[in-house]
């Protein structure tokens, strides 16, 4: 379908094929917004705004795909936004069955999409799909859906739902009018010669019909007024001529007796899904409402060649005018500007050149620090004007660094957004009633964290909804409301961003988790902390679950949570009350390509500890180190013992002054464990570009990263928690 949208635009001369990821990202984007959108639907009382924004999603995404050939997809919209248009028009109450058809309808679209993009699969069959929502448009339920909204409403059904469906069935495509004539209103304008644009090119193209000027009206200023006669859809006339004009600067409007079956329609939406339903809104029956329908934005009702309802009375059509300035001026302003400023202020650029860019920020970052350490040698009195532009280069740097760190930042708000739809479907399997609050959406985190914290969070609101959440029954005979609430916080503490899963469901169990963790041959003393307790779930196979379903109870997803977690420099902390709920923190640095660390040397080597890790600092006398099973040693540190590690034996770093003798341990935490680092002396707290050594090198063990330091050496990022897993070999 694709190959054929190129041959056609080729013989035109315009390669269409240029603009395919522009019109992929907004389908996206549309798709995504409207999943949104049917997610918060108050189905009770649907709110006109929310149905036409839902509308003009498929609709923006229907007009692409016609452009582009993509007949499958313009298809399936087409549908869509037949039923969508009943519904933002109040002829058909909307029903949980709609709701999940247009659901499982962008599901099919985003397959579409992709298989058109080219990341292959098989072809989507809509059969059944297109079947339902015509039969849904034509008031009727479909099969699948008959037992639980067999009496659906149909508010408004002028013209007969047989043979609505009948013409549905029979071309594949929502019915519409015949050859009519209409008043065409292009204005207001600044340039009036727009107007002569617009009519040149309506001539152009001969299969639309016949235009002819109407003499101007003094109450509407720097308006044109047409007579059209033509059979096509007013939604194609209007794409067609926004081409030239703003949408809001052209309207459709009866014409003498020939609108008479377009006046018999209620219409409750005077601003074609872009403006508030002014006037309709507040007076649904007057008659000089009905006029007003659509202005073009979506076909004509059924039937309105010929059957239609009787003429409007001659009364009303004077009316006609007064009522469109009065509700589309003042809108118009409010819904379009916001939209034209934000596609105005943003601009898609692909990964790879930030990521270049922000290596390159990292360059100047490590130039500027060898700089301003050459130069601290010299006479600030005799250099003045050097030391001046160092010091201003210093504070230029690290504003383009934050700068430049921030085009990758991207709201969490894009992670939280795919999983209202992910657990409406779980609850809806599991029998429970589940609402989702979300809180810090606005908070930001570096684009490559989060994509990889997206699968954690997954499984641990999942795991909420199975293990914490209980079914409606048992919430309500413990004194709880029949729905259960989960929450997603993401909140800046510090140099970190804290994302918390929390539930208000049973909590955790300590004899349970005690008693299965035994049953697994993990040792679990009486004498454990409720926080070492709840670490167990962490342990690799532990399931609190009874009985294995397609959702959990395989003990394999919170050991990779906290794996993955922890590969991410972050830490995963629980909190619970059995009976009141219980809470996931994670805790995460804010971006991965730059870190605050601490410097430490042994011998003439530098090391960097993540200063996210670091607990504190002592100076040691031998006496407070003791020899344990002859080769491990520990310290004494306010009752506790820790393990020592000498960095200068794991990494075998060569001293030439054999005397001296190592009195500094740094304290590190890592995976619930610190270990005591004997370092000779610390140079220093400091942010570093951590640079990757097993793409430039290979991978080290107990190393993380390097970085390359002021005075041009490399000094190396130590992994904590491999250090952590040593001791305790």
């Amino acid at each position: 379908m694709a190959e054929t949208s190129t041959d056609n635009s080729s013989a035109a001369g315009i390669d269409l094929s240029q603009f395919y990821q522009v019109f992929f990202e907004e389908a996206g984007e549309n798709l995504e917004n409207m999943e949104q959108l049917l997610l918060e639907l108050d189905i009770t009382a649907a709110d006109d705004e929310e149905m036409n924004a839902i509308f003009r999603c498929a609709h923006s995404i229907k007009g692409g795909a016609a452009t582009f050939g993509f007949s499958d997809v313009a298809e399936l919209t087409h549908q869509m936004e037949t039923l969508l248009d009943k519904l933002r028009r109040h002829e058909l109450v909307p029903t949980p069955p709609m709701v999940d058809v247009l659901l499982q309808s962008g599901d099919a679209l985003k397959a579409m999409l992709g298989r058109h993009q080219g990341s292959g699969g098989d072809e989507v069959d809509t059969t059944e799909l297109l079947f339902n929502i015509r039969a849904m448009v034509a008031g009727e339920a479909p099969p699948a859906a008959a037992a639980e909204a067999a009496d659906a409403p149909v508010v408004k059904a002028e013209a007969p739902a047989a043979s609505v469906a009948a013409q549905a069935a029979a071309g594949g495509a929502a019915p519409t009018t015949g050859k009519r004539v209409v008043e065409l209103r292009v204005g207001p304008l600044t340039d009036m010669s727009q107007a002569d644009n617009l009519v040149d090119l309506f001539k152009e193209i001969t299969d639309l019909g016949t235009i002819e000027p109407l003499p101007d009206d003094p109450s509407l200023a720097n308006t044109r007024r047409y007579k059209v006669d033509t059979a096509s859809a007013e939604s194609d006339l209007m794409d067609l001529f926004t081409f030239h004009v703003a949408r809001e600067q052209v309207a459709f409007v009866a014409y003498g007796d020939a609108a008479a079956p377009a006046a018999a329609a209620p219409a409750k939406d005077p601003g074609y899904g872009f403006f508030e339903p002014v006037e309709a809104a507040a007076k649904p029956a007057e008659p000089v409402a009905a006029p007003e329908k659509g202005y073009g934005f979506f076909d004509d009702a059924p039937g309105a060649p010929a059957g239609g309802k009787p003429a409007a009375t001659a009364s009303a059509e004077p009316q006609q005018p007064k009522p469109v300035a009065a509700a589309a001026k003042p809108a118009a302003p409010k819904a379009e500007k916001p939209a034209a400023a934000l596609e105005a202020s943003t601009i898609r650029v692909s990964v790879e050149k930030v990521d270049q860019l922000i290596n390159l920020v990292g360059e100047l970052v490590i130039t500027q620090a060898m700089l301003a350490q050459n130069s601290r040698g010299l006479d600030p009195v005799v250099y003045q004007q050097l030391v001046t532009g160092l010091t201003d280069l210093d504070r230029n740097t690290r504003d383009l660094q934050e700068a430049v760190m921030s085009i990758r930042m991207i709201p969490m708000s894009t992670v939280f957004s795919r999983f209202p739809r992910m657990l409406r479907d779980l609850a809806n399997k599991l029998g429970k009633k589940v609402e989702l609050v979300t809180q810090g959406e606005a908070t930001e985190l570096d684009k490559g964290l989060v994509e990889k914290i997206t699968d954690p969070l997954t499984h641990l609101v999942r795991n909420s909804c199975d293990h914490g959440v209980e079914m409606p029954a048992d919430r309500l005979a413990n004194g709880k409301p029949e729905v259960g609430t989960i929450t997603l916080a993401a909140s800046h503490q510090g140099g970190s961003i804290v994302i918390e899963v929390r539930d208000d469901g049973r909590g955790l169990s300590r004899e349970k988790l005690l008693r299965k963790a035994r049953e697994k041959g993990i040792d679990a003393p009486d004498s454990l902390t409720d926080s070492e307790v709840w670490n167990l779930i962490f342990a690799p196979g532990f399931s609190t679950a009874d009985v294995v379903t397609d959702v959990s109870g395989r003990g394999v997803g919170m050991d990779v949570v906290k794996k993955n977690i922890t590969s991410l420099g972050g830490t995963v902390e629980i909190d619970s009350a059995e009976g009141y709920g219980m809470r996931v923190a994670v805790r995460l640095p804010l971006t991965l390509a730059i870190m605050d660390g601490m410097s430490v040397g042994v011998g003439e080597e530098v090391y960097i500890l993540p200063l996210s890790s670091v607990v504190e600092s002592f100076q040691v006398s031998q006496e407070m180190v003791k020899t344990i099973g002859g080769s491990g040693r520990v310290v004494e540190v306010r009752d506790e013992y820790m393990p020592v590690i000498e960095l200068e034996k794991v990494f075998q770093v060569p001293r030439f002054d054999w005397e001296h003798n190592s009195g500094i341990m740094v304290v590190v935490e890592a995976e619930s464990g610190r270990v005591a680092l004997l370092v000779d002396e610390l140079l220093g707290q400091q942010q570093v570009v951590v640079k990757n050594l097993e793409t430039n090198y290979r991978k080290v063990n107990d190393v993380s990263g390097a970085t390359i330091m002021g005075d041009g050496r490399v000094a190396l990022i130590l992994d904590v928690g491999s250090l952590v897993r040593r001791s305790r070999h």
